[in-house]
């Protein structure tokens, strides 16, 4: 119980702080287009995503458009985003699974989605989240794991264990919240090299605040 109340507090203090940014700041529209967001995002800033995704989707829209190229044609749009090569191969693949398996609709549970080439489970999380408003579990990144560890919640790096933990505690209603908030806190003043505790809104309950 006094996990769930400490979480609690943090939630509400976050959404105090950072409500505008509850939301993914990926632009797309439609289930397709935000698949495709996220697996360009992967060790890339959403902001350089932002950047190349206009004139991609201008080019091609549908999951048929995509399935029917190769992935080098893919290159020329992408090619400013990290690891561009093997995410061209997973945005086709996953194309091409979607038509042959779904029927050319992108599907919404994790299990369908996990069966995608390049979709792990933290993509498909940011997914059902942000595209059908589906909570299923919680998308752990970078940010999700440096601030569980140092509100103490989980002290692992592992990913699902974090998911795990944060899940057990939460309501299933906040686990798209949590994601989004982590994110921002994490960009804003709790950094992975160097946080800032005396601007946090935390800094007044967080175990590991030097205030």
């Amino acid at each position: 119980m006094e996990e769930k109340l400490f979480i609690r507090n943090v939630l509400a203090l976050l959404k105090r702080r950072y409500r505008g940014g509850m939301r993914t700041s990926l632009r797309h529209r439609g289930a397709w287009q935000m698949l495709v967001a996220t697996i360009l995002s992967a060790q890339s800033q959403d902001a350089q995503v932002n950047k190349v995704t206009p004139s991609l989707f201008r080019r091609y829209g549908s999951v048929g458009d995509y399935a029917s190229l190769e992935p080098e044609e893919l290159y020329a749009y992408i090619k400013s985003i990290g690891l561009y090569k093997s995410k061209a191969r997973s945005i086709v693949g996953a194309a091409r699974g979607i038509r042959e398996h779904f029927g050319s609709r992108v599907p919404r549970t994790i299990k369908e989605l996990v069966s995608l080439p390049g979709v792990g489970r933290k993509t498909a999380n940011v997914v059902l989240s942000d595209a059908f408003g589906i909570n299923e579990g919680i998308a752990i990144d970078t940010h999700c794991i440096t601030v569980s560890g140092r509100l103490g919640i989980a002290r692992t790096r592992n990913p699902e264990a974090i998911e795990r933990k944060l899940m057990s505690i939460t309501k299933k209603k906040e686990w798209g919240n949590i994601s989004h908030l982590f994110i921002a806190l994490g960009r804003d003043t709790c950094r992975a090299h160097k946080k800032r505790c005396r601007s946090c809104i935390l800094k007044n309950i967080c175990p590991s605040s030097d205030i």
